[in-house]
């Protein structure tokens, strides 16, 4: 009967030792998941506000400043307009290539 009860003993004893690891395991991975949702939280809180900020950067009067500023450009207009006429070997090839295309 001694040995018997030495190993129920043994057996509670293994038990128990378990279910105290396996809570701290649970533990553990709950503030593990925790942690984790207020990371993405974060991370999606700072993609809306860079969201925000590339929607403020791209407005289309702050891209004519920075270009006028930044790049010296200006808005076209005829009085400023270049024409270049295309040198010759190339009016001839297209002239061919439209020649070969209509049957």
């Amino acid at each position: 009967m001694t040995r018997v009860s030495a190993l129920l003993l043994v057996a509670v004893m293994c038990s128990a030792l378990y279910l105290v690891h396996t809570q701290y395991e649970s533990r553990r991975l709950y503030t593990e998941l925790d942690r984790a949702k207020a990371q993405a939280q974060r991370l999606e809180t700072e993609h809306d506000r860079l969201d925000v900020e590339r929607g403020a950067q791209a407005t289309p009067l702050r891209v004519e400043k920075l270009a006028r500023e930044q790049l010296r450009m200006q808005t076209i207009s005829p009085a400023i307009s270049q024409y270049v006429a295309p040198h010759p070997a190339v009016i001839e090839s297209a002239a061919a290539a439209a020649g070969k295309e209509q049957p």
